[in-house]
């Protein structure tokens, strides 16, 4: 089966010369909930912005889905775009419509969808977050865990390939990581989980890449790599005080 992401000698620098990714080379399979771990300044967000060629010009080659990422290929780059969603960390990067609705309604309204096959759409993508009630409500009213559940919405109304986060347990408290996880938990596509809280991908993400000065530095189980004490040291991780991998599994 085709993975939905191969990511193969993807090298990159910036324009004031600073290299940030060396050669970096992933495939994650269909279904995989993968956390993608690493200090600051390792390249992770230079690599998630590869993935939907909102920066190119590097060496080597993205493919989502088996469609290649081709910043001159405009018809590709937007199914691109709609293969590989999105969620900032922050939710009001992505909520600034009126309503909870009319944010949800946004991406598929641009690829052309309308009338009721429209409002199927939102109210699904809603229902799967748990957030149909609020969908007139303006998102500047809700909580931040509510805000960030609907701008996950918004990435699902696209029906995207591979759903990528951005330290998505962040700001959020206990009862909001645990509404979050069971969300992801419950979905059926790819998931790429950028984060620095390792119990969070413990319990979320089968499989982890460690990326650290701009190479995969490990590509494990996330039980195994947890557990491995002098390559979270390496690497700049740390695991809370008394916090025991072994105890947890993802599920």
């Amino acid at each position: 089966m085709t993975p939905s992401l191969k990511v193969s000698g993807l090298a990159y620098a910036y324009p004031d010369g600073t290299q940030a990714l060396y050669g970096v080379d992933v495939v994650i399979g269909r279904g995989e909930r993968v956390a993608l771990l690493g200090p600051n300044g390792a390249g992770k967000t230079t690599l998630v912005l590869h993935l939907n060629g909102i920066l190119h010009g590097g060496l080597g080659t993205v493919e989502v889905g088996g469609l290649r990422v081709d910043a001159g290929d405009k018809k590709a780059l937007r199914e691109i775009r709609r293969r590989v969603g999105i969620v900032f960390q922050d939710p009001d990067d992505q909520l600034f419509m009126p309503t909870v609705r009319e944010d949800v309604a946004f991406g598929p309204a641009n690829l052309g969808v309308r009338g009721d096959a429209l409002d199927r759409c939102v109210t699904a993508a809603l229902e799967r977050v748990g957030m149909a009630h609020v969908a007139d409500r303006p998102p500047q009213h809700l909580s931040f865990g509510q805000r960030r559940r609907v701008a996950v919405a918004t990435v699902l109304a696209m029906e995207p390939e591979i759903l990528v986060l951005d330290e998505p347990s962040s700001n959020l408290d206990p009862a909001g990581r645990r509404e979050l996880a069971e969300i992801l938990l419950s979905l059926d596509v790819t998931v790429l989980m950028v984060t620095h809280d390792l119990p969070y991908a413990a319990e979320l993400c089968p499989r982890s890449l460690v990326l650290s000065g701009g190479v995969i530095a490990a590509d494990a189980p996330t039980s195994e790599l947890l557990a491995d004490d002098a390559l979270l040291r390496a690497h700049r991780l740390e695991l809370p005080f008394g916090f025991d991998p072994s105890a947890v599994r993802a599920r």
